[in-house]
C-alpha cells in the first residue's frame, strides 16, 4: 500500500485521488499523510462581478480541477453574497435576477460541500414543523430513521414518502396522498435527496 502511495506521489497526483481498496484504506488510515482529504476550490470574484460566476470557472482555467475525484470547484462573489446577507428575501431575489443568478453563491458552495462529504438530505415533515436531516448517500429508510431517534430505527417498518416539490405543490401531506403522490417505501428503501 506504502508503495502504491509512493509511485502516486511521484507521479505528482495528490493522494485523495489515489484507488484504495478497503483494506488497504483500512490500513492507511494509521499513517496521517495517507489520508484522502477532500479538496474545495472557492473562486472569489472581485467587485460586483456576479454576472460572471457561469464562466468563471472555464475563465479562469480551473476547469481541470472539477473533474478531479474529490475535488470540486464553486466560484462566488464575495461582495454580492455580502449585500445579499443584508436583504431582505424579495430584494434579494430581485438583486440576484438582475446578475441572471437563480441563487446565492453561498447555495452552490452548500451543495458542493456535501456532495464532496457524500451527505444528502432528508427532511420529515408534521403538524408542529418540517425539518431537515442530513444522512450519508446510500443510507436506508431504517438507518434514516435512526438519524431521528435510535428508538425509531430499531421499530421501523416503513416510511411514506413524497418528493419534496410534490409535497410543496401540493400543500399538505393530505394533499399530496389524495394526488397519488405518496407511497410507502420499507427498511432498505435507499433515501433520496429531498424526499
Amino acid at each position: 500500500m506504502l508503495e502504491k502511495c509512493k509511485a502516486h506521489l511521484e507521479a505528482e497526483k495528490p493522494l485523495r485521488e489515489l484507488e484504495l481498496t478497503p483494506e488497504e484504506r483500512k490500513r492507511s488510515g494509521d499513517f496521517c499523510f495517507c489520508r484522502s482529504g477532500r479538496c474545495l476550490y472557492v473562486l472569489n470574484l472581485g467587485g460586483r462581478r456576479g454576472g460572471e460566476l457561469d464562466t468563471a470557472v472555464e475563465r479562469h482555467k480551473l476547469g481541470a480541477l472539477q473533474g478531479r475525484p474529490n475535488t470540486a470547484v464553486v466560484a462566488v462573489c464575495g461582495r454580492l453574497e455580502a449585500e445579499l446577507a443584508q436583504m431582505e428575501e424579495k430584494e434579494a431575489a430581485e438583486l440576484l435576477a438582475s446578475y441572471g443568478l437563480k441563487e446565492p453563491g453561498l447555495n452552490r458552495l452548500i451543495r458542493a460541500t456535501y456532495d464532496l462529504m457524500g451527505l444528502i438530505q432528508f427532511f420529515t415533515g408534521g403538524e408542529p414543523e418540517v425539518r431537515a436531516w442530513t444522512i450519508r448517500k446510500g443510507s436506508t429508510a431504517a438507518k434514516a430513521a435512526g438519524e431521528i431517534h435510535s428508538d425509531i430505527e430499531k421499530g421501523f417498518i416503513r416510511a411514506e414518502v413524497v418528493r419534496w416539490n410534490d409535497f410543496a405543490g401540493a400543500g399538505s401531506i393530505a394533499a399530496a396522498r389524495e394526488k397519488a403522490q405518496v407511497r410507502l417505501e420499507g427498511r432498505e428503501y435507499v433515501v433520496q435527496e429531498g424526499m
